[in-house]
C-alpha cells in the first residue's frame, strides 16, 4: 500500500517517493521561545509527532529537525519588560517547551538546533545570497530582492501583483521594494547582536530555517512541515532563498498542519480564551489531548472547548477500557462450547487503519477503524459474561484484539504508554511508592466493604464508597469482583 501525501506546493495528493531509499529527512519550524506553550503549538506537535511515527512504523529511517528561534523582537521586548537578559527568556521557556513535550509524549528530535548557536551558518548563507545578486546590503541591514526569484509565491498560491497590493515599507526601513524582505536586521540600542561582514546585527526570521536545513539536512529535504499560519510568508521566503542560491528544489512535500480556534474564536489572550498546554494538563491526562487532535484530520482546522475534551475523554476511557478487560475474560471458566472469536474483526481493523493512514493520514478514519474493534470487543465480551464461559479461541483473540489496540495507540498515536501516565524519570521512584501505598489502602477499603455487604451492613458499605469517591475513587461492581479506578 502506498503512501499519499498532500502537498501544499502542488496542492494535491501525491506518492510519496524520498530522495533516499529508506530515509526521510523531515524539518518543522519549531516554537519561538518568549512564552507558554498554547494548544495551536500543540497540535502541530501532535501531527508531526504521529506523522514522524507512521513512517518510521513503515520502515522509513527518520531524520527529524525541529529548531528553536531563541533571539526575536518578542523575546527581546520580554527581556526588556522584564529587566532581564534575552537568553535567560530564551532558555526559560526552551525549558518549559520540554517540560510541556514530556508530558504530552512529544518525542524529541534528532536534532533541536537553535538560532544563536548558528550565527556563523547565517551570516554565511546570507553572504552567498549576497555574492549571487540575490540579495543587497543597506546600511548595515541586508534585503532579499523578491522580484528577482521568478517563482515567488508558488507555495502560497499569490501572484507578485496580489502580493504589492498589501505591501509597504515600514519607518526605518531601507529596503528598495516593498516586497522584499529582511535577512540580517543591524542592532538597535539595547539589542543583542553579533559581528557581520555588514556591521553589529542579527538574522531575520526567515533565513535561519534555510541555513540550519542547509546545516543540518542538505540543499533538498523530503518534507518540510508547520502551521498553515506559516505558508506565507514564512515557507514563501525559505524557498525564495534556498532555491535561489541552489536551483533545487527545497523540500519535495510540504505538509502544514490547520489552525486552532477556540469555541469558534481565534485564540488570544485578550479574548481571555489562550489555552495553555500548562492548563490542558493540569485538567486532563495528556492522551486526551492527543486523541482529540487525532480525531480532526491534520489539515482541517480544529475548533477546541472544554466540552469536547469531556467528550474525547469518554471516547479515551472506551479504548482504554476494552484493553484492560481482557483481565476480565482471563477470570472466566474455559467453555469450549462458547461460539465466536474476534480474529475477522481485528484484520479489518488493521486493514481499515493502515489503508486510512497511508491517504495523507487520515487519522479520523483509522480512529473509526478502531473503534469498530472496539465494539466487535464489547459485543464478544458482554456475551461471555451472559454465557458464564468463553472459549479458549475466544479469549485468545480478545487478548490479540487489546494487543492490537494497545500498540497501534502507543507506537503510531502516542497513547497509552503502556497506560500509565507519562512522568520525569526522576518522579518514577517516588510516585511508584505513592501509589503502591494508596492501592494497598483502597484494596483494604474494599475488601472491608465486601465484609460490610455480606454482613448486611449497606449503611457502612455505602459510607465507604462515597468516601472513596470523594477522594476520586471509583468502584464498580462486576460478577468477578470489586473493580476500581481514579475518576
Amino acid at each position: 500500500m502506498s503512501l499519499k501525501i498532500y502537498n501544499t506546493l502542488t496542492g494535491k495528493k501525491e506518492d510519496f517517493a524520498p530522495i533516499k531509499p529508506g530515509e526521510v529527512k523531515i524539518y518543522t519550524c519549531g516554537v519561538t521561545v518568549y512564552d507558554y506553550n498554547h494548544v495551536g503549538h500543540g497540535r502541530s506537535l501532535i501531527v508531526f509527532d504521529m506523522i514522524r511515527r507512521y513512517l518510521r512504523y513503515l520502515g522509513y529511517n527518520v531524520i527529524f529537525v525541529r529548531n528553536f528561534t531563541d533571539v526575536d523582537d518578542k523575546i527581546i521586548n520580554r527581556a526588556k519588560n522584564e529587566c532581564l537578559p534575552f537568553s535567560v527568556i530564551s532558555d526559560k521557556f526552551i525549558k518549559e517547551y520540554f517540560d510541556d513535550a514530556e508530558k504530552f509524549r512529544i518525542e524529541p528530535a534528532d536534532i533541536e538546533p537553535r538560532v544563536t548557536t548558528h550565527i556563523p551558518d547565517i551570516i554565511n548563507f546570507i553572504q552567498k545570497l549576497v555574492d549571487a545578486g540575490y540579495a543587497y546590503e543597506a546600511d548595515g541591514d541586508v534585503y532579499f530582492s523578491v522580484r528577482k526569484f521568478k517563482e515567488y509565491g508558488k507555495l502560497s498560491k499569490r501572484s507578485i501583483d496580489e502580493l504589492l497590493a498589501g505591501a509597504r515599507i515600514e519607518p526605518g526601513e531601507k529596503k528598495k521594494d516593498p516586497l522584499d524582505f529582511a535577512l540580517w536586521k543591524s542592532a538597535k540600542a539595547g539589542e543583542p547582536y553579533w559581528e557581520s561582514p555588514w556591521g553589529k546585527g542579527r538574522p531575520g526570521w526567515h533565513t535561519e530555517c534555510c541555513a540550519m536545513i542547509f546545516k543540518h539536512l542538505g540543499e533538498t529535504i523530503d518534507i518540510h512541515g508547520g502551521g498553515l499560519d506559516l505558508t506565507f510568508p514564512h515557507h514563501e521566503n525559505e524557498i525564495a532563498q534556498a532555491e535561489a542560491l541552489t536551483g533545487k528544489p527545497f523540500a519535495r512535500y510540504w505538509i502544514h498542519n490547520g489552525l486552532v480556534t477556540v469555541n469558534g474564536q481565534k485564540m488570544s489572550k485578550s479574548l481571555g480564551n489562550y489555552i495553555t498546554l500548562k492548563e490542558i494538563y493540569s485538567k486532563y491526562e495528556p492522551d486526551i489531548l492527543r486523541l482529540l487532535v487525532l480525531s480532526v484530520h491534520y489539515r482541517s482546522p480544529l475548533d477546541f472547548s472544554w466540552d469536547k475534551m469531556e467528550e474525547t475523554k469518554k471516547a479515551y476511557e472506551r479504548l482504554k477500557n476494552a484493553i484492560e478487560e481482557a483481565e476480565v475474560l482471563n477470570k472466566l471458566p474455559i467453555e469450549e462450547n462458547f461460539e465466536g472469536d474476534l480474529y475477522n474483526a481485528i484484520q479489518k481493523a488493521q486493514s481499515g487503519f493502515y489503508s486510512a493512514m497511508s491517504d495523507d493520514f487520515n487519522t479520523p478514519e483509522a480512529l473509526a477503524s478502531l473503534f469498530g474493534l472496539v465494539r466487535e470487543m464489547n459485543i464478544l465480551r458482554d456475551k461471555a459474561i451472559k454465557h458464564g464461559g468463553i472459549s479458549k479461541k475466544a479469549l485468545e483473540s480478545y487478548k490479540e484484539a487489546a494487543k492490537t489496540l494497545h500498540d497501534i495507540g502507543r507506537d503510531i498515536f502516542g497513547l497509552f504508554d503502556s497506560l500509565q501516565p507519562c512522568v520525569k524519570q526522576e518522579e518514577v521512584k517516588d510516585k511508584e511508592k505513592e501509589e503502591t501505598i494508596n492501592e494497598d489502602l483502597i484494596q483494604v477499603l474494599i475488601e472491608a466493604r465486601e465484609k460490610a455487604r455480606k454482613d448486611k451492613q449497606f449503611a457502612i458499605a455505602d459510607l465507604i464508597r462515597d468516601k472513596l469517591a470523594e477522594k476520586g475513587i471509583i468502584l464498580e461492581d462486576t460478577p468477578f469482583g470489586t473493580k476500581w479506578k481514579k475518576a
